[in-house]
C-alpha cells in the first residue's frame, strides 16, 4: 500500500516539475468546457497512454526476467539511466524527445478545427501523456526496472494505474482552478527542480553500491517486499476465493504468515509478516488439514486443473500448459528447497515420476521461494540437480501458478486425472500409498489398466540425509525463524537489536526452544548475519534431527563453523553435512542437517561457532 500511495504522489508532484510547462496551455484551453465532453475524455486519453506504457512493461520486464543474471545487469543500467534524467534535466529532454515530438503532433491535430469534442479531448489526453515524458519517465523507468528485475506482476500495473492516477489528479485541479494553480506552481519550481535532483544523487549511490557488490542481493529483497503483500490484498479484495473452484478455499499467498503444527493450523493467520510479506504455511504430516478421503470407489472432482502460466523460468522441459496435458494424469508438487517438509517428501514425488512417466503420468515440480536467496534462478538449478529432480520444475518467483491454484502450503500435491479435473489433493508429508493409490486409479481412468498391478512405495530407492523421514513421535521444537520478523523463543539479554550490528551477549540459561545469538551480528527482518569471527548461535530443542538454513558471506565466500551438543562434539549424533567432531563449512545458501541423535530423544543444547565472519542464519527446522 507504501508503494501506491508513492507512486500516486510522484504523478501528483510531476506537476511542479519545469516540464509541465508544454502541456498545461492545452489543458487550461480546456478550463471553459464541459466536463464531461472536455477535461473527463482528456484525462482518460492520457491514463491510456500510461495503460499502454503498462503493456510494454509487462512484455519486456518478463523477457528480461528470463535472461537471468544478465537481466538483473541490465536492470542495474537502467537504473543507472534514470538516475541521471533524475539529475541531469537536459538529459532527460533529449532521451524523450521522441515522445515529446509525437505529442506536440498529435496536440496539433487534436486543437484543429471547430468546437471541442469528446474524440479531440480523447486524443490531446494521449498528446498530454506524451508530452508529459520528461517528467514521468523517472518514474516510469524505475516501474519498467521492477518488472525487469522480478518479471511482470500485479504490482506493476497497480504502480503504473497509480502514477496515471496521480497525474490525472493534478490535471483535474488544473482543469478545476486553472491560472491560480500555475502560478503557484511557478514559485514552486525551483524547489521541485532540487528535490529531483538530490533523488536522481541517491538513485545513483544505490546502483554503485549493487553494482559493486557491497549489498549483494537486495534488488531481490525489494522486489519481494515491493509485491507480496499488494498482491495479496489485491487477491483478497477482487478475486476471493471460492469452494467451489477447488478443495482449499482460504486465499493462499506470501500475506499471511501461519505455522506448521497443528494448534496454529487451528488459530489461523497469525499476522506476523517476513521479508517476502509473511511466510506461508508449511504443512507437516501432523496437520488434518487434508482433502476428501480417497478410495477405488469415488475420487471426486475438485475442480479444474489451473493453467501453468506465469512462471519465470521451466526446468528439464519448455512450458507445458493445463491444455497440453490433456490426456495425461498431471500431480503437480508445490515447494521450495530449503523446505525440510518439501525435502522429505521429494523421495516419493521422484519415485511416482520414474515409475509411472511411460504409464501416462507427468509429474510437476512448482518452485516458490520463501527466501530471497531462493528466488535466484542458479540456486534452483543447482538444488534441482544436486536433489535429482529429472521432471519438469516451473520457477514460479511471483507466485503466479501458486495464486491459480490458491495454493497456501508446502509441500502440497495436487492430482489431476486424463480430462484436466482435480479430483484429490494432499497438504504436508505423510500419506503416501494413499497418494500413490489415487495416481494408480487415475491411471486406470484413463485406459492404463497395468498401472494397478505397479508395487507401492519407493522400490530400491531410501531416503537418505535431510530426506529421511521425521521422527514425529518425539519432535516438541518447531521451526524456528532467526530474521525479527518471525522470530519466537530468543531469549539473549537485551532482546533483537534491529537491522544494524549489535554484540549480544550469551544467553546464560535456556528453557526448552529457547535461543539465542552471542557475539557481533546484524539481525534483519528475514536472518541474521554475523559481522565478526566467532559468534555462535545456541539453542536448546527436543527432536532427534536439528537443521539451519546457512548461507556464505555477501561475497560467497564459504564459512567454517563447528558444532557441539551439551558442550561436547556431536559424535555419533553429528549430521550429514558435519564431521563426528563437529566441523562443517557453509557453502552455498541451502538447508543443513547438524544434528542427528541416534537413540532415544531428550532435551539437548546445540551450539554453533561460526569461525569466519558474513554467515546468514535464516531458520532452523527440526525432524
Amino acid at each position: 500500500m507504501l508503494l501506491i500511495v508513492l507512486a500516486y504522489l510522484g504523478g501528483v508532484l510531476t506537476i511542479l516539475s519545469p516540464c509541465i510547462l508544454p502541456v498545461l496551455p492545452f489543458v487550461f484551453a480546456r478550463s471553459d468546457q464541459p466536463f464531461v465532453r472536455s477535461g473527463l475524455p482528456l484525462l482518460a486519453g492520457m491514463a491510456a497512454t500510461f495503460a499502454v506504457v503498462a503493456t510494454f512493461a509487462a512484455v519486456g520486464g518478463g523477457w528480461v526476467a528470463q535472461a537471468n543474471q544478465y537481466g538483473r545487469w541490465i536492470a542495474i543500467v537502467l537504473l543507472a539511466v534514470f538516475g541521471l534524467t533524475l539529475l541531469l534535466p537536459k538529459f532527460a529532454d533529449r532521451l524523450m524527445q521522441p515522445l515529446v515530438n509525437a505529442g506536440n503532433r498529435l496536440s496539433n491535430a487534436a486543437q484543429q478545427g471547430g468546437a471541442p469534442s469528446i474524440g479531440s479531448s480523447f486524443l490531446l489526453g494521449i498528446a498530454t501523456g506524451l508530452l508529459w515524458a520528461p517528467c514521468a519517465g523517472p518514474i516510469l523507468g524505475l516501474v519498467l526496472t521492477g518488472a525487469a528485475l522480478r518479471g511482470a506482476s500485479i504490482g506493476t500495473t497497480v504502480l503504473l494505474l497509480a502514477y496515471a492516477a496521480g497525474a490525472a489528479t493534478s490535471l483535474g485541479v488544473a482543469l478545476l482552478i486553472g491560472g491560480r494553480v500555475f502560478a503557484a506552481m511557478k514559485r514552486s519550481l525551483g524547489a521541485g527542480e532540487w528535490i529531483r535532483r538530490g533523488i536522481g544523487v541517491a538513485m545513483l549511490a544505490g546502483v554503485a553500491a549493487i553494482a559493486l557488490g557491497l549489498d549483494t542481493g537486495v534488488l531481490t529483497r525489494i522486489s519481494t517486499v515491493a509485491t507480496g503483500g499488494l498482491e495479496q490484498h489485491l487477491v483478497d479484495a477482487f478475486a476471493p476465493s471460492s469452494n467451489s473452484s477447488m478443495a482449499m478455499s482460504a486465499n493462499g499467498d506470501q500475506g499471511n504468515a501461519m505455522k506448521a503444527a497443528s494448534q496454529d493450523a487451528a488459530n489461523g493467520a497469525d499476522g506476523a509478516e517476513g521479508a517476502q510479506g509473511g511466510a506461508m504455511m508449511k504443512a507437516s504430516g501432523a496437520m488434518a488439514m487434508t482433502a476428501a478421503a480417497a478410495t477405488k470407489s469415488s475420487l471426486p472432482v475438485l475442480g479444474q486443473l489451473p493453467a501453468l502460466t506465469g512462471a519465470v523460468q521451466w526446468l528439464n522441459s519448455p512450458p507445458l500448459t493445463a491444455d497440453a496435458l490433456r490426456g495425461k494424469v498431471v500431480v503437480v508438487d508445490f515447494w521450495t528447497y530449503s523446505c525440510i517438509n518439501c525435502l522429505r517428501s521429494l523421495p516419493y514425488v521422484e519415485a511416482w515420476a520414474r515409475k509411472y512417466q511411460d504409464k501416462g503420468l507427468v509429474v510437476i515440480g512448482v518452485h516458490a521461494p520463501e527466501f530471497a536467496f531462493e528466488r535466484n534462478i542458479d540456486n534452483v538449478k543447482k538444488a534441482t540437480h544436486d536433489l535429482g529432480v529429472n521432471y519438469p520444475v516451473a520457477i514460479d518467483n511471483d507466485y503466479a501458478i501458486w495464486r491459480s491454484f490458491d495454493n497456501q502450503y508446502w509441500p502440497a500435491h495436487y492430482f489431476a486425472d486424463a480430462q484436466g479435473k482435480i479430483r484429490y489433493t494432499h497438504f504436508g508429508e505423510g500419506e503416501y500409498d494413499k497418494s500413490e493409490r489415487v495416481i494408480q486409479q487415475l491411471l486406470v481412468e484413463a485406459g492404463h489398466a497395468d498401472a494397478a498391478n505397479v508395487p507401492l512405495g519407493l522400490g530400491d530407492a531410501k531416503a537418505n540425509g535431510v530426506q529421511a523421514q521425521a521422527d514425529e513421535a518425539d519432535m516438541r521444537s518447531p521451526e524456528t525463524y532467526v530474521g525479527f520478523q518471525r522470530a519466537e523463543g530468543f531469549s539473549s539479554p537485551g532482546g533483537v537489536v534491529q537491522d544494524r550490528a549489535h554484540d549480544y551477549p550469551a544467553p546464560t540459561k535456556l528453557d526448552v526452544n529457547e535461543w539465542g545469538l552471542a557475539g557481533d551480528w546484524n539481525v534483519s527482518a528475514e536472518n541474521a548475519t554475523l559481522a565478526k569471527a566467532d559468534g555462535q548461535i545456541v539453542y536448546r530443542f527436543h527432536a532427534r534431527d536439528l537443521h539451519l538454513v546457512l548461507g556464505p558471506s555477501a561475497d560467497g565466500k564459504p564459512v567454517r563453523f563447528r558444532v557441539t551438543v551439551d558442550g561436547k562434539a556431536p559424535g555419533d549424533a553429528h549430521g550429514s553435512d558435519i564431521a563426528a567432531d563437529g566441523s562443517g563449512t557453509v557453502t552455498g545458501q541451502r538447508l543443513y542437517q547438524l544434528v542427528r541423535q541416534p537413540g532415544d530423544v531428550a532435551d539437548h543444547t546445540f551450539a554453533i561457532q561460526f569461525l569466519d565472519p558474513g554467515v546468514q542464519a535464516f531458520a532452523f527446522t527440526f525432524g
